[in-house]
């Protein structure tokens, strides 16, 4: 989780740092110091929900997951009756 929000932190920083390049602007001044945090902190946010819509995603996969092996594993075991009961009336 640490990884994604330090990387989209990360990616606030660098797109203040890419806005100001384009505007030729200076890099570090006084006045404006106050918006790196911002910037970051927008991206971490980011990072943050971003990470959380992964762990709902996964989590409602591996909800499936199970399912769909418990329906195979119903399925198989039906099947199985069938071809034993088939088996037992052809002997």
């Amino acid at each position: 989780m640490v990884h994604k929000v330090l990387f989209w932190t990360g990616f606030g920083i660098a797109v203040r740092l890419w806005q100001l390049g384009i505007e030729m602007r200076p890099l570090l001044t006084k006045e404006a110091l106050w918006v790196y945090p911002l910037f970051a902190g927008v991206g971490g946010s980011f990072g943050y929900w971003l990470q959380g819509v992964e762990n709902r995603q996964l989590k409602i996969l591996a909800e499936r997951r199970t399912l769909l092996l418990e329906k195979r594993r119903r399925r198989d075991e039906r099947e199985g009756e069938s071809e034993g009961g088939i088996l037992a009336a052809t002997a």
